[in-house]
């Protein structure tokens, strides 16, 4: 079993909490807009970190991690991209591998809206931890945390930070 801490759109704000939220995880995965390098190196000196850049990063993010990831983790086949839509929405560049080839797992960002819904038409779950900085329009800084035990994507919480 792996957990995961997840979360995106930092802009650059860190909250000390994510280090609490996040202490049981093996990895933290980034759905992209750090902000800044600060960010990133915080979380990859406290846990192995999985990410995408987001349209705010700047080169030295984007050379640091790649506009699309898709990995697998035990045996759930993950695609994660900053700005990807959501189902039945999808973003024109990425809608043609979704459908043609359906990860179990899509992960985004960039909305700063938590969203957590299931595709029946490519069997899909797909996740938004919303926004965790305080930078942009969202009212509520979210994070999320779950397992991957083998196939199965289990025990997800969505996590609520304080102030804004």
């Amino acid at each position: 079993m792996t957990k995961i801490g997840l979360l995106s759109d930092t802009h650059s704000y860190l909250d000390e909490s994510v280090f609490k939220y996040f202490a049981d995880c093996d990895e933290i995965w980034h759905a992209g807009d750090f902000g800044d390098a600060d960010v990133a190196d915080q979380l990859e000196a406290f846990k192995p970190l999985r990410g995408v850049y987001g349209n705010i990063d700047g080169q030295d993010l984007r050379l640091r991690f790649p506009e699309n990831l898709r990995f697998t983790c035990e045996e759930v086949e993950v695609f994660m991209t900053h700005i990807g839509g959501y189902p039945g929405k999808y973003a024109p560049r990425i809608k043609t591998e979704l459908t043609v080839n359906p990860p179990k797992l899509f992960i985004t960002g960039h909305s700063h809206i938590l969203k957590v819904v299931f595709d029946p038409k490519i069997r899909c779950l797909h996740l938004n931890p919303g926004a965790a900085g305080k930078h942009g329009w969202h009212k509520v800084r979210t994070l999320m945390r779950f397992e991957i035990n083998k196939d199965k994507i289990e025990n997800l919480e969505v996590i609520e930070l304080k102030g804004r």
